[in-house]
């Protein structure tokens, strides 16, 4: 979801509910190999997995901060920089840094998350002093020229205008807003058309220099080079960094309580339906239950049981997902269907009958021996490169698993009691559902919102 895509991509912000489920599915066929902690002779800390299989490197790493330290009158600010990082630095303009870049094959990208301010370099073996030092100056001496500025502002709003009329876009920021109200979980990541014309090159300088610090940033590498090269590689990019962030605390805040529906009218022929509610957070004992009650619910695509009522049963909708997302001062789980628009009230019916059942039921022992057969059979073939090995390790960090997480996840995962589950779906889903329906007023039913999302 984050390497590799072409320019046009990485304008875009990661999508945090498939982050998850590529993150949470892991394990390896890298699983002989030993991941190690490794500390560079600067005192740099990473993860660390070599592998000669191909002479590649892949590397990920996150600062914290994210969109969460973007000022409230400027979001956007944090994808912004991400956008603007590559557009040359030190004695190197955009052009010039990209020629370097697509000279050696080099693979590099930021993207800001809510809570992290996210990269990722892959190289061949033989160009990894360049690569590396290519990322040294993004980070540490960006350019932030005012023609790639109002290039990249221009690009960004173009976006946005796309969005303003995209029913699932339109979904999505009204779930957040109606969910966090006015916490920063509430705003758009990716600005807005009112907030991205004000961000200044101060702005963008202010952010780097406040979020792009040591004392938060967490490494994975995987690939073909020795721990002590790597050592010397990560002091060299990462060593002149400010030692200390300085960062806004961001409180904790849950999601407004269930249940509440919000209408949007939108002239479109499909109604989008966005649903959602508090979740559980990644440190909560409760959580791995709740992952593997989640996957019967939502989660297995065609097994799941939202699938089955929606589309197999009533054949109110082509596909209907549902997902956990956490984050680091909150939790939800949210799922999304597109409909008719003259069936869209039988639709957003259907769902919260069968979200109200496994609430008050739990799912069967069969169901939930089946969750955790697939889940644990899936670890085995989820990771299958050095980048998605990394990706893994990293977000494995910023989850503060244990480095031996991968060898121990299967465990965790059959511990899971069908009583376990049926706790975690009653904590999920016995209060109902967040929803936003987008599409044409005649078609849809939609209460009011009884009170406003207050941020706690």
């Amino acid at each position: 979801m984050r390497m590799f895509a072409p320019r046009a991509l990485r304008i875009g912000l990661v999508a945090a509910a498939s982050f998850v489920a590529a993150a949470l599915s892991t394990s390896s066929s890298f699983a002989a190999a030993k991941i190690q902690r490794l500390v560079s002779p600067g005192g740099i800390e990473a993860w660390f997995v070599p592998d000669a299989t191909v002479p590649l490197i892949a590397m990920e790493y996150a600062f914290g901060g994210g969109a969460s330290q973007d000022p409230a009158d400027k979001s956007g600010l944090g994808h912004m920089v991400a956008n603007l990082l590559d557009e040359g630095s030190a004695d190197l303009d955009s052009k010039t840094y990209h020629e370097r870049l697509d000279r050696r094959a080099i693979e590099l990208s930021f993207n800001a998350t809510r809570d992290y301010f996210r990269g990722s370099l892959r190289m061949l073996k033989e160009h990894r002093t360049e690569a590396f030092d290519l990322l040294r100056t993004a980070l540490t001496k960006p350019r932030f020229e005012a023609n790639d500025i109002e290039r990249v502002r221009a690009q960004l709003l173009s976006t946005l205008r796309r969005e303003s009329t995209n029913p699932n876009s339109i979904a999505g920021r009204k779930f957040l807003e109606l969910a966090f109200g006015d916490h920063p979980y509430g705003r758009q990541a990716s600005g807005t058309l009112a907030s991205i014309p004000t961000i200044a090159a101060a702005d963008l300088r202010s952010y780097a220099g406040h979020v792009l610090a040591r004392d938060t940033l967490k490494i994975a590498v995987v690939g073909d080079i020795d721990a002590a090269s790597l050592g010397v590689l990560l002091d060299q990019t990462f060593g002149g960094l400010p030692a200390k962030a300085e960062l806004v605390a961001v409180p904790d805040v849950v999601a407004a309580k269930p249940p509440q529906r919000v209408f949007v009218a939108l002239d479109v022929p499909q109604t989008t339906v966005t649903f959602g509610g508090p979740g559980i957070k990644r440190a909560d004992p409760d959580f791995m239950a709740g992952y593997v009650v989640n996957h019967i619910l939502g989660g297995g695509t065609l097994s799941s049981r939202l699938y089955h009522e929606v589309r197999e049963k009533r054949g109110l909708a082509y596909s209907v997902y549902e997902a956990l997302l956490w984050m680091e001062h909150s939790a939800l789980f949210i799922g999304s269907t597109g409909t008719r628009a003259d069936r869209a009230a039988d639709t957003v019916a259907a769902i919260d009958q069968e979200i109200r059942r496994i609430a008050e039921q739990g799912p069967t022992q069969q169901e939930l021996d089946e969750a955790k057969s697939y889940l644990k059979g899936s670890q085995m073939l989820a990771l299958d490169t050095s980048s998605k090995l990394a990706s893994a390790l990293l977000q494995y960090q910023l989850d503060n698993l244990p480095i031996d997480y991968i060898e121990k996840r299967n465990a965790i995962v059959d511990a899971v009691t069908l009583d376990d589950a049926k706790r975690a779906a009653k904590r999920l889903w016995a209060n109902g559902l967040l929803t936003v329906v987008v599409g044409r007023a005649a078609q849809a039913a939609a209460e009011p919102v009884s009170t406003p999302p207050r941020a706690n």
